[in-house]
């Protein structure tokens, strides 16, 4: 009797860590993925602005302007590693997934002023840019830690952290008034942040998994640049067109990303 309770007591602490049902090693979801910005943006700035165009705009920013990015939706996949550490509840994991289209937006006197409207106090004829401003493809690239905070049978909410790099590519400048004389050259460098993540992860058939999962990047600070902008001044049929040098924009973006899917562990 005295030998059984000495081996229970031996066993009690081993199976209160246990897990109930060990994992595979890899693991497989996939779904629908949303990314929906919070975005800061400063003013758009010029730089190298040189002739005729001097006598209209100078470099520097242009006061009350920003800008803003449109939300995306795409299909993507999480792929995980469930590794031995840490009682086997840390998982590494990253997300592939098929680059979305994002818009850039002019917001402020960018979209509803125009960009050089006095020139030796003439009225030059340009009229305000509008709205549209460009647009690209994007993806996220991220990896993150994942720990299980309760190892159950069925569900199991996980909560995490770990960087992400936001990359664009194909980007273009859409304004018809920026585009009438020749297509500006745009770039968008790629972006860094740090990933806040949890979700919950349910066991809903032998060996498949439903998933919701929600991430926020932070300190996510994307630049771009517009060079070769060329305007029509019709009010000055002197000038006809001008070149008004490069146009800078900077904002912190901080995507929250949603991501619902279904898989398996393999």
């Amino acid at each position: 009797m005295n030998r059984s309770i000495f081996l229970l007591a031996l066993c009690v602490p081993a199976l209160a860590h246990a897990d109930p049902e060990p994992r595979k090693r890899f693991y497989f979801r996939a779904g629908v993925v949303h990314v929906a910005p919070f975005e800061s943006s400063n003013e758009m700035e010029l730089e190298g602005v040189d002739g005729p165009a001097s006598l209209a705009i100078k470099d520097g920013p242009i006061a009350g302007s920003g800008a803003t990015i449109s939300s995306g939706t795409t299909f993507a996949a999480t792929i995980g590693w469930n590794t031995p550490w840490l009682n086997k509840r840390l998982a590494i994991e990253t997300i592939i997934g098929i680059p979305f289209t994002v818009k850039f937006e002019a917001t402020g006197t960018l979209a509803n002023e125009s960009l050089a409207p006095m020139a030796l106090g003439l009225d030059t004829g340009v009229p305000p840019l509008g709205p549209e401003l460009g647009e690209a493809k994007a993806l996220p690239v991220v990896v993150t830690g994942v720990y299980d905070l309760i190892v159950g049978k069925r569900i199991r909410p996980y909560a995490g952290g770990g960087i992400a790099v936001l990359f664009a590519t194909g980007e273009k400048v859409t304004n018809p008034q920026l585009t009438a004389l020749g297509e500006p050259d745009m770039t968008v460098s790629p972006a860094p942040g740090l990933v806040l993540q949890g979700g919950i992860d349910a066991k809903i058939a032998s060996r498949i998994y439903a998933r919701i999962d929600i991430k926020f990047i932070a300190l996510m600070y994307a630049r771009a640049r517009v060079e070769h902008v060329q305007v029509e001044t019709p009010d000055l049929p002197l000038f006809g067109s001008t070149e008004v040098g490069t146009a800078k924009m900077s904002m912190w973006v901080n995507p929250l990303i949603i991501q619902a899917g279904i898989g398996t562990d393999f």
